[in-house]
């Protein structure tokens, strides 16, 4: 019986070592899993344009917008940091995009229900382009935009404004969308 108890203690102490250890690497996989959690979610606040995601109806309907949100940071916008007639992501950093629930009309002209990159043209006088594009998903906005995509085109008179808009922002209002940055105001109307 003195030949086993040597064997047995060791597998006792052995066994009791590895049923320890086995939480200790699942408290580690948690632990790694909320670093990483937080690390996301600190590089998605340390974004210098923040993803902005706004939700309402309009008439009725479920809409949706999405967009990176820059600041004027004291820079000329217009004509310069957003030359005119040239495409522009409206936003910052991936596509901007607004998704309908159901067909909507916009500024007069029909729009089927989905998602849609939202693109504008700037204009130095007179009313500006805004573009409903159906590749909606894109990483880096107007430089992988596509016209051939294009699925909406209108025409909307900006409005400047006295008062000053220091980021971006995109507002599910009268008469539907309004955008707003600097003393730029864009509403789009949609029913």
């Amino acid at each position: 019986m003195k030949t086993y108890q040597p064997i047995l203690a060791a597998a006792f102490i052995a066994i009791v070592f590895a049923s320890c250890s086995e939480p200790k690497t699942t408290e580690s996989s948690e632990s790694e899993v909320a670093e990483e959690a937080m690390e996301a979610a600190t590089a998605e606040d340390a974004r210098p344009s923040p993803l902005m995601v706004k939700e309402g109806q309009i008439s009725g309907k479920a809409f949706k917008v999405q967009y990176g949100s820059p600041a004027v940071k004291g820079r000329e916008l217009w004509g310069d940091l957003v030359p005119y007639n040239v495409v522009w992501r409206t936003g910052a950093n991936e596509a901007s995009y607004v998704d309908l629930a159901e067909d909507m009309t916009v500024e007069g002209k029909k729009l089927a229900a989905g998602k849609y990159s939202l693109f504008t043209i700037p204009k130095e006088t007179g009313p500006w382009t805004v573009i409903f594009n159906s590749d909606w998903d894109l990483e880096h906005g107007h430089f992988q935009y596509d016209e051939k995509n294009d699925v909406l085109r209108v025409d909307v008179n900006p409005v400047w404004e006295d008062s000053n808009e220091e980021s971006l922002s995109m507002e599910i209002e009268n008469p539907g969308i309004v955008i707003r940055w600097e003393k730029l105001k864009l509403p789009i109307t949609i029913n």
